[in-house]
This record gives structure tokens, sequence and C-alpha cells, in this order.
């Protein structure tokens, strides 16, 4: 621990438990957005699927922007006494939750489709681009200053991690029964009159859980002031050959793109292929158990093994499950849930330790050039998510488009179009994990033991 923290509160569970409530208000917002957005704007405003998916695209573009500008606004500004990152949470809550309600409103269904078109891009902005990236960044930066000791870290990563487990059963569990509804004739459809209601339920929530975790969590690395300034060229040249955050970028970019495409897609899968939604509660919740159930062992096994290694584990084991699926071309539902959930199982411990993987490169980036960026590091990891996310979207909704998808059909879909849903839904994430593997493998230096030496470097830069 630095020697600024001496006369704080030792690290804890107080902050473990605080940083795991922050990620529960955090993807409250953004599983809800990620299962079902893509569901409310094409089955219940009617918008073209393709069109979703180039909204969602353009989204990350302005993300370049800033998310990049507000890692740069919290390097720059002066920490208060409440720590130089906490005090977003509180700034931020109340816009986030709004901005999230505004986006499932149905009162634009009666609207002319230019209208709703317009609607839909200024109030996804608004949340994604604006108001949950002035939220996210500030969270996700607190890690590196509550303890610079790396099984604290790799504790809060874990925390994170189970953090994000809560609202999958919330959201992906629950949701999908007050979210669709059955036709007389069998077909699921959206069930627009809930998705504000569900949306106003996830907002205050998500606000209460920020709120929680300010009041829970305490910085304590007290990081000293640059002797110059660092202007944002130089860090944008300086992160541009930083091999680890490069390789860090794919990764995040590639595996949250597999891993959306796969909520996204699985919510037609089970509503138009298997004509089951229940199906999709049953397997969110089934993938929770195994998630929780590794979680004690997330750190021993990052010490022991590294966490690049678990990571590399993880990709081959999703590469294999998925190419599987795709294969079989399974009719059977069970079957198709407990090779998803085995899929996923290694990258449930992956997801626990996924955020130390942020900590290090930011301790690697100052090992190698002195200066310390934590916001803009940060900023760069979570634009790199959210193209992931991009890509998710985007392939979701061109290829819905392209293979004939009809929204809002009272009907069900062709056979064509089913069968294109379960290909997309099962060989994109096959390649998508596979370039995470060949990310890990190749270009991401840090291995468990370069990670050790970057610590023991930067102890003894400080005199601790």
């Amino acid at each position: 621990m630095s020697k600024q923290a001496t006369t704080l509160r030792p690290f804890g569970w107080r902050d473990k438990v605080g940083y795991l409530i922050g990620n529960v208000g955090n993807d409250l917002t953004f599983i809800f957005a990620s299962l079902f957005l893509q569901v409310f704007y094409t089955d219940v405003l009617g918008i073209n699927a393709g069109l979703v998916g180039t909204m969602f695209l353009l989204a990350r573009i302005v993300d370049a922007f800033t998310d990049t500008a507000m890692g740069r606004i919290c390097d720059k500004t002066k920490a208060t006494k409440n720590g130089k990152f906490k005090p977003w949470l509180l700034r931020a809550c109340g816009p986030v939750a709004l901005a999230s309600f505004l986006m499932y409103q149905t009162f634009v269904t009666s609207a002319p489709m230019t209208l709703r078109v317009i609607y839909m891009f200024v109030t996804y902005l608004l949340w994604g681009s604006v108001c949950y990236t002035a939220i996210n960044i500030p969270y996700g930066s607190m890690a590196s200053v509550i303890s610079n000791e790396a099984d604290h870290r790799a504790a809060l990563s874990t925390f994170r991690g189970v953090g994000s487990m809560i609202p999958q059963v919330l959201v992906g569990v629950v949701m999908p029964m007050f979210l669709y509804t059955t036709m007389a004739d069998g077909t699921k459809v959206a069930n627009a009159p809930a998705f504000p209601i569900a949306a106003l339920v996830m907002s205050v929530l998500a606000a209460g859980c920020y709120i929680a975790c300010y009041f829970l969590c305490t910085e304590r690395v007290k990081m000293p002031e640059q002797s110059k300034s660092v202007s944002f060229r130089d860090t944008i040249k300086a992160l541009v050959h930083n091999r680890a955050l490069v390789g860090i970028a794919l990764v995040f970019i590639c595996y949250l793109g597999a891993q959306m495409l796969n909520q996204v897609i699985n919510s037609y899968v089970f509503k138009d292929y298997f004509g089951n939604t229940m199906g999709l509660s049953v397997m969110n919740a089934a993938g929770f158990l195994p998630a929780l159930i590794l979680a004690p062992l997330a750190v021993p096994l990052a010490r022991k093994f590294g966490k690049k290694e678990l990571g590399i584990f993880a990709s081959v084991l999703g590469t294999v499950a998925f190419g599987a699926l795709f294969i079989m071309k399974t009719t059977n539902m069970w079957l198709y849930t407990i090779i998803n959930i085995v899929g996923l199982l290694g990258f449930g411990l992956f997801n626990l330790i996924i955020w130390a993987f942020v900590s290090d490169v930011i301790d690697d980036q100052e090992v190698r050039t002195g200066s310390r960026e934590d916001g803009t590091i940060y900023a760069v990891c979570s634009f790199s998510r959210k193209v992931g996310q991009a890509i998710a979207s985007a392939l979701g909704g061109w290829s819905l488009g392209l293979i004939g998808y009809v929204e809002g059909s009272l009907t069900g879909q062709a056979e064509a179009v089913r069968n294109g849903i379960y290909n997309i839904a099962t060989l994109v994430p096959t390649i998508l994990y596979l370039i995470v593997g060949l990310c890990l493998a190749f270009i991401y230096p840090l291995s468990r033991k370069k990670v050790a030496e970057n610590e023991a470097a930067l102890k003894a830069r400080r005199g601790e």
C-alpha cells in the first residue's frame, strides 16, 4: 500500500462488496440494453434491423471521442478529499438512469418512421456515448487506486465479475417472462407495454447501486502530480506503442463481440428457432451458477497459472463448444443450452478476472514510461469493449436483414430465416473466440511472471 494511504481504512470486504454493487449498477442498464434493446427497436418500434445495426456502429465512432475525452478529464481532474474517481458516481448516476429509461418509450410507436429513427439515435447516443461513459470510465478507473496489490486488484475484478452475474439473473432470467407474450397460435412476440416499466425498474435500481458503491469504496493510492503536463497527442502516441494495451483492446473487442452477439441473437434463437422463450430464461439462470461456483477460485487460479494463461484456456473451450454447435445444427433446445453453458464456462472464470488485466496494463505503462494514465488507459479499454458490442449489434442487425428477418411479424419467421438465425448464433462466436485466444497467445505480453516483475518494480520506485 502507498505511504499516502497509511491513515486510511485497510482494504477489505467493504471495498470488494462496494465495487461489486457498483458493477450491478453498470450492468442493470447495460445487459438490459444488450439483451432487449434491439428487440425493442425491431419488434416494438418496427425499425429495420439493418438500420439498427448501423446506428450501433455509428455510436461507437462517437464513443471514440467521448470515452477518451472522459478518460482525460478523469486524469486531469485533481483529487477531492473523497478521491479522484468516486465523485463521478454521484454526479452521473441520475443522468445515466434517466437516459436509460428514455430509450424504451412506446409513445413514439404511433409517430412517423423518420421520427422513430431520430428518437432511437438521440436517446441511444445520450445514454451510451454520454451518460454511461461519464460514470463507467471513473468507476472502472477506481480499481487501480483502491489498492495497488495484485491480489487485491484480482479480488476487485472477481467481485466485479460476480456483480455482473446478478443483473444477468434479474435481466436475463426474469425479464423474458414479462417482455414476451404468446399469440393464439403459439407465436412469441414482444410485449410492448412491459418495456418502459422494466426500464424504469432497472434505472432506479442502477442509480441506487452507484450511490452504495460511492459510500462503500475507498481510494487509497495517491499518485504524485506529474512534473510536467503530458499532451493528449503524446498520450495517444504512447498508448499506440503499448503492446499490452493493443493486445487487451483486441481481446476486449472480440470477446465482448462474441459474448454480446450470443446474448442478442439468442433472444431470436429461442423466440424464433426453438419457439420457447422460457428456454432463454433457463439458459441464463444455468449459465450463472457455474461462474458463481468458480468465483472463490478466481484469485488462487490467477495467482497460480496467470490471467493471460486462463484466458487462453477459456478461448479454446469457447471455440470448441460453439464450433460443435454450428456443425451439429441441433434442434434440441436443451442440448443447445447445455453446450452453450459449457462453452461459456471458461469465460465465466475469465470474466471474473478480466478487469485485473486493465490494472496490469496501467502498471506496465507506468513502468515503461514513468507516466501514469489510469483514466485514459481505462477509456481505451472501455472503448474497445464498446467496439465489440457494436460489432455484435451491427453483425446481428445486418445479418438479420440479410437473411430476410421480418420485423414485428405476428406469424413467425420462415424456415430459412430461422436456420440463418441459428448459424449466426454459433459460427460468429466460434470465429471471435478463436481470435481472442490468438491475441492473448501472440500479442498480449503480460504473463504471470511479467506482472510480478512490474509490481515489484513499482513498489521499489515508490519506496514501499
